[in-house]
């Protein structure tokens, strides 16, 4: 039985606010699906990006992003990727990375970075 672990960990841009991931970490199965949940309460903070780091690799690649409802993904990971999410409001805000049919090459660190939009 093969496994591999897809890890997440967030990187906060901003470090006067808190951040929290569900999960912290995971491993799974090839085939299967996760979902990364990011949020914070920071109710100005209308962009939501994402970034993977594969072992080995020493950058960090865009997945896409989040601003207010408006959602971008980079080409690379539009078939296996989707990112979901709403920063518009005055409420706490909470956006999504899944990946479905995981793949060896998936295995990485996955970051959600927060911020105003500039």
């Amino acid at each position: 039985m093969l496994t591999f672990s897809v890890l997440f960990w967030v990187m906060d841009v901003c470090l006067s606010i808190e951040v929290h991931q569900t999960p912290p970490a995971a491993l799974t199965k090839l085939g299967q699906h996760i979902q990364m949940i990011c949020s914070h309460g920071k109710t100005d903070y209308t962009l939501m990006q994402w970034y993977q780091k594969s072992p080995g690799d020493q950058s960090l690649k865009r997945i896409g992003h989040v601003y207010y409802s408006n959602i971008e993904q980079e080409k690379p990971f539009e078939e296996h990727f989707k990112i979901t999410g709403d920063m518009s409001g005055e409420t706490a805000k909470n956006g999504s990375l899944s990946i479905t049919d995981l793949k060896i090459e998936h295995t990485a660190v996955y970051y959600c970075a927060a911020s105003y939009a500039h």
